[in-house]
């Protein structure tokens, strides 16, 4: 019996891949599907935040709505006063659960691997703002956020968790909204592009 060759697995944003490349070197707003990354999602009492720091890789921001950075890449975002994503380079999900379990021993703490329940999206250029607050009511300014900030709030009526990173923003989106809100970053960029068209 013949085997069907392994396949890739598709992206959610697959039918707009072609729209999403057509910006990725946008002047006005560059849109970039990150593809799939690690995502676990860490459930711990903050008074062990330090503790679990080593098994992550990452210390654990205390302070609401930050994030921070560790060795090769890895992020930690706080999400509540007990609750953290962290964001890591594709395929370590299973280690970084075990360890945190290893490091974790009696105390309360739980890590699962969320990889396949948000799409991330970058947005980056000189009018990422613009386009954001089109559907967001964030104060997007650096003054209010800046980078390595991070919040859990609404966008053209879709939950996400928005992440900026230096000049870039990243959109963390339920897989089952993912195509609508690319369609409507895609479909506001337009909008923009058009507002800065010279007049003929």
């Amino acid at each position: 019996m013949a085997t069907r060759p392994a396949t890739e697995p598709r992206s959610t944003l697959h039918a707009l891949r072609d729209a999403l490349d057509a910006h990725s070197d946008d002047a006005t707003v560059r849109i970039r599907d990150v593809g799939p990354l690690t995502q676990v999602g860490l459930r711990a009492d903050a008074s062990d935040a330090e503790l679990l720091a080593d098994a992550v890789g990452v210390a654990l921001p205390v302070c609401p709505n930050t994030v921070a950075s560790g060795d090769g890449g890895r992020r930690a975002l706080w999400l509540g006063p007990d609750e953290w994503l962290l964001v890591d380079e594709p395929g370590g999900g299973d280690a970084l659960v075990a360890g945190v379990e290893e490091a974790a021993g009696v105390r309360w703490a739980t890590a699962v691997d969320l990889s396949a329940n948000r799409v991330v999206l970058e947005l980056s250029g000189p009018r990422v703002r613009d386009l954001l607050a089109a559907g967001c009511a964030l104060d997007l300014h650096p003054r209010a956020f800046g980078p390595d900030r991070c919040a859990q709030t609404m966008l053209a009526r879709a939950q996400v968790i928005l992440e900026r990173d230096g000049d870039a923003f990243r959109l963390f989106v339920r897989p089952s909204f993912a195509r609508y809100l690319a369609g409507w970053l895609l479909d506001v960029l337009e909008g923009l592009a058009a507002d800065e068209a010279p007049e003929r």
